[in-house]
């Protein structure tokens, strides 16, 4: 299969519906998702996946709101660093600190939309393709290493996988993003309580609007738990 050939697959397998899988396998892919996020054994690993998405929501809030984006760096111990250039105060700077812990409570409601709409393989092919713009502005090794493996195991979904399963991982990471959002933020607060993240966003953000930083982290962990009901409601009643 020649280049222009393979990219037209790709367009069509991005753009065709596929039928709502059934009640079972919605549900079972929320509580793999739900596993993946509650288990402390699991969460050690899975959370690079919100770290990864935490961090992209950064540079994207970065680069739309005029600033220069430096750089994204992923740690092995789950944190990340988004370095831009710009003003350091103002709605860039805001909006940049903001979309951190709220970035992927909003992907997985713009995947539950998605999934709703019956496009479960163009979802996935959405998803490689921000996994490859995010890997340019990958800074060090783990982080390249980290993205490159997201992108392989979503790519062979694609590619080789059947409907059934390209179902089943799309729902499975809609519902882990959206299950996965409020935690980050309620460890930010544990961590802060414990005066261990000075520099943390919901601090920064503090320093910027004087709003108290236990604002923010409030805001953050109302935001994520709309987000989740709100992509819910659009995942179950698609079952069929």
């Amino acid at each position: 299969m020649g280049m222009p050939e393979a990219l037209r697959e790709v367009w069509n397998r991005a753009i065709d519906v596929q039928p709502a899988p059934s009640t079972a396998v919605v549900a079972g892919t929320g509580v793999v998702a739900l596993v993946l996020v509650a288990t402390p054994i699991a969460w050690r690993y899975t959370r690079h996946l919100v770290t990864i998405a935490h961090e992209g929501s950064h540079g994207v809030a970065a680069l739309a709101s005029g600033r220069r984006l430096s750089g994204i760096r992923l740690h092995s111990d789950t944190s990340g660093l988004t370095l831009s250039r710009g003003r350091t105060s103002g709605p860039g700077m805001m909006a940049t600190a903001a979309a951190g812990y709220i970035g992927p409570a909003f992907l997985g409601l713009g995947a539950a939309y998605l999934l709703r709409a019956g496009h479960a393989v163009g979802l996935l092919w959405l998803a490689l393709v921000l996994l490859t713009l995010l890997l340019v502005q990958i800074r060090n090794w783990f982080g390249l290493y980290s993205v490159l493996i997201a992108a392989a195991g979503v790519f062979a979904v694609s590619w080789w996988g059947n409907a059934h399963l390209q179902s089943a991982v799309a729902y499975a990471g809609t519902w882990f993003l959206l299950l996965s959002a409020p935690r980050p933020v309620l460890e930010l607060q544990a961590m802060r309580r414990r005066g261990r993240a000075r520099d943390s966003d919901a601090d920064i953000l503090a320093r910027l609007t004087r709003i108290p930083g236990l604002v923010w982290v409030a805001m953050f962990l109302l935001i994520t738990l709309v987000t989740l009901a709100a992509g819910a409601s659009w995942l179950l009643p698609r079952a069929a």
